[in-house]
C-alpha cells in the first residue's frame, strides 16, 4: 500500500499478544487460537469473565485508562501483537464512539511510548462499507458510506489507525468482518437472539420471528480467529482485509437451517413476513469479496454453516 510503513520483522515464535476486548465472541475465539499455537496471551476486558484462553487476565476499561497505564502493562508483557476485538452494536453512538475511535486513539498513544511497535490487528466490519448493490460482492476498493451509527464509528477507528500507519507512528492492519456466527455468539446478535428464544421456548411452543427480507454473508468465528493470526505474521501493514464465507445467505433460510442444527421440528419458528426485527440490524445484501484474503492472508473460511450453527446452539446450551 503507497505510503505505508514497512512492515518489521515478524514477532519471533512464540511471542507475546494481547487482546482487548477478550471476553467477547471474537476476543474470546482469537485468545483461543493464539494459545493455540503457543503463544503467551494477555486478555484485556472491563471485567474478569471465566474461560478465556489467556496466561493473564487484565480487568481494564481501556476507555478511562490512562495511557501511560496501558503503556505499562503491555510493556510488562513485552507484547509483540496487539489484537482489538472490543467493540458492540448495544451503545449509542456517542457509546460506540468512545469504544470504536476513542479506544484505538488511547491504544495509539500507549504503543507509541513502548520501545518496539506491535503489530496492530484491529477487527472491523462489513459495515463500514455500507449498503452494497444486490447481488455484487464488496472488495477493499469500494469507497466506504456507512449509514448506520455502528458502520460510521467501526470506520472511523479504523481510518484513525490506518493513517497513523501510513504516517510511520503504527503497524496496523485492518480486517472487515461479516457477520459472524458459532460457539460464543452474543445474544445481542440476530441468531444469537433466536437462539436464545429457541432454548427458553416451552416444548411444542412455536417462536414467532418478524425477519428482514435480506441475504448477508456469515462467517464462523473460528475462522475469524485464524485470520487474526494470521495478519498478526504475515507482511500485510496497512492493509483492509475482508474477512467472511463469500456467500449470502437469506434469514429465513439462516433461521431454518438453525432449526435443523438444533434437532428441532421445522415448526419450531413461525415466520410472521418479512418486516425487519429488532435484533436484526445490518443492510438488505451483504456478500464480501474474499479473494485478498486469500492473496495475503493464505486464508479461506473452513467451517461450513451447518457445522457453525450446530456448534453455536451446542455452545449455548453449556
Amino acid at each position: 500500500m503507497p505510503g505505508a510503513a514497512p512492515r518489521p520483522a515478524p514477532p519471533p515464535k512464540p511471542y507475546s499478544v494481547a487482546v482487548v476486548g477478550a471476553t467477547g465472541c471474537l476476543g474470546r475465539a482469537a485468545c483461543t487460537a493464539f494459545a493455540a499455537q503457543g503463544h503467551d496471551v494477555l486478555a484485556i476486558a472491563r471485567r474478569h469473565a471465566p474461560g478465556v484462553a489467556a496466561r493473564t487476565f487484565a480487568a481494564l476499561d481501556l476507555t478511562d485508562a490512562a495511557p501511560a497505564a496501558v503503556t505499562d502493562l503491555l510493556a510488562a508483557h513485552g507484547v509483540d501483537v496487539l489484537v482489538n476485538a472490543a467493540g458492540g452494536w448495544v451503545r449509542t453512538e456517542a457509546e460506540m464512539a468512545g469504544v470504536h475511535v476513542r479506544l484505538v486513539e488511547r491504544l495509539l498513544a500507549a504503543t507509541a511510548a513502548l520501545p518496539g511497535r506491535p503489530r496492530i490487528v484491529q477487527v472491523g466490519s462489513i459495515h463500514e462499507y455500507g449498503r452494497t448493490v444486490p447481488g455484487t460482492s464488496v472488495d477493499e476498493s469500494a469507497e466506504p458510506a456507512p449509514d448506520t451509527p455502528y458502520g460510521r464509528t467501526k470506520l472511523a477507528g479504523a481510518r484513525v489507525l490506518l493513517d497513523a500507519t501510513r504516517e510511520g507512528a503504527a503497524d496496523g492492519v485492518v480486517l472487515r468482518v461479516v457477520n459472524v456466527c458459532g460457539p460464543g455468539t452474543t445474544p445481542a446478535s440476530f441468531l444469537g437472539a433466536v437462539t436464545a428464544r429457541l432454548r427458553a421456548a416451552a416444548p411444542g411452543e412455536p417462536v414467532e420471528l418478524d425477519i428482514a427480507d435480506a441475504r448477508r454473508d456469515f462467517v464462523d468465528v473460528r475462522d475469524v480467529a485464524d485470520a487474526v493470526v494470521r495478519a498478526a505474521e504475515r507482511p500485510v501493514t496497512g492493509r483492509v482485509v475482508n474477512i467472511g464465507s463469500g456467500t449470502a445467505v437469506g434469514m429465513a433460510e439462516l433461521v431454518a437451517l438453525l432449526v435443523s442444527a438444533a434437532g428441532l421440528p421445522p415448526g419450531a419458528v413461525r415466520i410472521r413476513g418479512a418486516r425487519a426485527q429488532s435484533y436484526s440490524r445490518g443492510n438488505d445484501w451483504t456478500r464480501a469479496d474474499i479473494t485478498l484474503a486469500a492473496d495475503l492472508l493464505g486464508w479461506r473460511p473452513r467451517v461450513g454453516l451447518r457445522e457453525s450453527l450446530r456448534d453455536m446452539w451446542r455452545a449455548a446450551g453449556d
